[in-house]
């Protein structure tokens, strides 16, 4: 049986290293999804080792941005107060935070879909658990009459994905097609 070792607390340098390290990421991979991690590096002032000892792998490093951005979602159920809120003002919270998240955060998803194939969402389960509890609630309430609230928390992600494959600059509203 091995004893489990207690993980030594995280110098504050470090702690910064590893702040500059994302944010750089995001930087560079919103310019370049497939950059590499020298110019991650590069754009972070550290030397590509300090990278590497950070983040054994460009997977890693997607990981835990991805991570971060679930951590926000999180965060945004929360203060819109899913569990409490009246449904469709929880709905109308989420929709706008998710919104702000997804559009400031294209660089990232880009970058997890391409570099970890077979991720087919990037939402964790606690999140989906939460958006799956939100629309049971609308459901309940009314707001939404369709038989599975879980097809229209489907059909809510794909308006979602579809605003984060729109490019970005385009107008607001595609207004009618045009021949």
């Amino acid at each position: 049986m091995s004893a489990s070792v207690p993980s030594r607390p995280v110098r504050a340098d470090a702690e910064r290293s590893v702040a500059r390290i994302l944010e750089a990421a995001r930087v560079v991979l919103a310019d370049d999804p497939t950059a590499s991690m020298e110019r991650i590096a590069d754009e972070a002032g550290v030397g590509r080792a300090t990278v590497h000892r950070r983040f054994a792998s460009r997977k890693t490093l997607l990981e835990t941005l991805c991570a971060q951005l679930d951590d926000q979602y999180l965060r945004a159920l929360q203060e819109a107060k899913v569990d409490t809120a009246p449904p469709l003002v929880a709905l109308y919270r989420v929709t706008e935070r998710v919104m702000e998240l997804k559009l400031g955060n294209r660089s990232v998803l880009d970058a997890v879909v391409s570099a970890l194939p077979g991720r087919d969402s990037h939402l964790s389960a606690e999140v989906q658990e939460r958006a799956e509890q939100l629309f049971a609630r609308l459901h309940a309430a009314g707001a939404i009459t369709a038989e599975n609230p879980a097809w229209c928390l489907r059909l809510y992600l794909a308006i979602f994905d579809a605003v984060h494959h729109t490019p970005a600059g385009a107008r607001n509203s595609p207004g009618p097609p045009t021949t």
